[in-house]
């Protein structure tokens, strides 16, 4: 089987800031993101990916999904006001528009902020649960999956905070997002997520994305334990500017076939690239794709 190219989501492209006016997103209905979305998937396209995203271009990853949710309101934080809610498609139109020109030969991953991560980066003035705050988030990005999973191959759930804690019924939150979803679904969680490697084969989804590069002690942790779990490793660093070459990249992800084999069947950035110069992301993903097709052979 092929191990395929991928990114996790963000990629430094962004929208003139004429559009940010005191302090607040005014987002004009005559605005069209279409030039940054095409800008940030025509360079993985030109890269040689495989699986692309439409590059996160629109907002931050947090403001992207609460800024059209009910309940919610964007000042310099997310503010939870009312009961969250799903009032309609947020990324649907975006993942629509990269589908009329992407090539037959990629793949477009949809990317869902998990609702773990939006509770955390939320201040709370309505519910004073964070567990039910956890719980309304992933109702209202169930129906967004669901939006989704008919135009994208598959539906990734991004979700940072699982490395610095996690809850005790996050099993059940993912499941809350993946239950009935016809799409294969990825879980990436990015950090040293080795003290929890148990918890993380047990998600609800079809495959783990995790930070090996920058965590290679993963590869130990993950040994310990059997798994029919599918995964993406993490091969270059996405918070360091370096840009690894070809060869260390096919030597990292070669241990990860040493410690997979055939469950390896993705690869990619650690993490999102949004922090990272263009040039820079551009570099380590056409990298990527060569140490990929050696790798394949």
């Amino acid at each position: 089987m092929k191990i395929e190219t991928c990114v996790i989501g963000s990629y430094p492209v962004f929208p003139d800031t004429s559009v940010l006016m005191d302090g607040y997103f005014r987002q004009a209905d005559t605005f069209s993101w279409e030039p940054w979305i095409t800008t940030a998937v025509s360079d993985m396209v030109s890269a040689g990916i495989d699986i692309v995203s439409d590059g996160q271009t629109r907002d931050p990853f947090i403001q992207l999904f609460t800024r059209k949710l009910n309940g919610c309101r964007v000042r310099d934080r997310t503010e939870i006001i009312g009961k969250i809610a799903y009032d309609g498609p947020i990324t649907v139109d975006d993942q629509l528009f990269v589908k009329s020109f992407l090539p037959k030969t990629a793949k477009l991953k949809g990317v869902l902020t998990g609702p773990f991560t939006l509770m955390r980066s939320c201040v709370d003035s309505y519910y004073s649960d964070e567990k039910q705050i956890a719980f309304d988030f992933a109702q209202a990005l169930h129906k967004e999956a669901e939006k989704v999973q008919g135009v994208v191959d598959m539906i990734s759930i991004d979700e940072p905070f699982f490395s610095n804690e996690l809850p005790d019924y996050a099993i059940e939150l993912i499941g809350t997002i993946t239950k009935n979803i016809s799409c294969p679904t990825v879980l990436h969680a990015c950090g040293d997520v080795s003290r929890i490697v148990s918890d993380f084969i047990d998600m609800p989804v079809d495959v783990l994305s995790h930070e090996f590069k920058a965590s290679p002690q993963l590869f130990d942790a993950f040994k310990e334990f059997s798994s029919s779990k599918q995964m993406c490793l993490g091969a270059v660093r996405s918070d360091d500017a370096r840009v690894e070459p070809v060869k260390e990249i096919v030597n990292h992800v070669q241990r990860g076939v040493d410690v997979f084999g055939d469950k390896l069947i993705q690869i990619s950035p650690d993490c999102g690239q949004r922090l990272l110069p263009r040039k820079v992301a551009f570099d380590k993903l056409t990298n990527l794709v060569q140490a990929g097709d050696i790798v394949n052979g």
